[in-house]
């Protein structure tokens, strides 16, 4: 069995020292690695990375994030991401890492993605510079989840780990207005052209907990104001096949 724990915009900020640390005490009892997709602050200040940093440090399961646009509204996403590096978290944008769990590998490949909307209602690659080099940003990031997804062929799973959604599907409950800032289908299609067992997203805190790409691979919105839990587990049976999800 394979216990994926996920969440994603904790949102912390230089006062919030101690806010979820007691709630990941107990993970070693619930799942075998913690996924954090994205906003892991709250404006991307260096003081912030070093809280959420010490929050994370220590915990008894390997901790994987990416960042999200809170993340880098500060211009100091690098240093963000070195404190959380410093403590222990594997930090993910265009790359990929390995989970082992008693025999099986546990595949992640992650990046921030980025908006553009989707299908019928979506930005292109045209006309003024700004918008070309806004659908450019979501695509190239798009090839780089689909490129790392490819390369963990092999593991037993392979889960997607981003902020931006890939699918409305998670984004209802959102304006619909506000859709294309929310996420691209570019995403799903890389997780659907690569592979992939489970895509996991934040972003959307009106949005809902479940969606699916077009290919078939399951979604789940762990944005903590959707899941209202300080976490999320999603349980993999030796198959592949997702067994159970359940909140902690």
């Amino acid at each position: 069995m394979i216990r994926i724990a996920a969440v994603a915009d904790i949102h912390f900020g230089a006062d919030s020292s101690g806010m979820l640390r007691a709630q990941f005490e107990d993970l070693t009892h619930h799942a075998d690695m913690l996924l954090v997709a994205g906003d892991l602050t709250k404006c991307g200040g260096p003081d912030e990375g070093a809280v959420v940093a010490r929050e994370l440090t220590g915990l008894p399961v390997p901790v994987v994030a990416v960042l999200g646009n809170h993340d880098y509204h500060s211009d100091e996403q690098a240093t963000v991401r070195s404190h959380l590096e410093d403590a222990g978290v594997t930090v993910l944008e265009g790359e990929t890492t390995t989970v082992d769990v008693d025999g099986a590998r546990v595949g992640i490949a992650g990046t921030k993605g980025f908006g553009g909307g989707f299908a019928g209602a979506c930005g292109t690659d045209f006309g003024e510079p700004e918008m070309k080099a806004f659908v450019r940003h979501t695509m190239a990031l798009a090839e780089g989840l689909e490129h790392g997804l490819r390369s963990l062929e092999g593991c037993d799973v392979r889960v997607a780990l981003l902020h931006y959604s890939p699918v409305r599907d998670t984004l209802a409950g959102e304006r619909a207005e506000i859709f294309p800032f929310l996420g691209s289908y570019l995403l799903a299609e890389a997780v659907d052209h690569a592979g992939a067992d489970l895509a996991l997203h934040g972003h959307a805190h009106a949005g809902v907990e479940k969606g699916v790409t077009p290919g078939g691979v399951l979604v789940r919105n762990v944005a903590q104001p959707v899941i209202k839990h300080a976490y999320n587990v999603y349980t993999f049976e030796p198959s592949r096949a997702l067994h159970a999800d359940a909140h902690a």
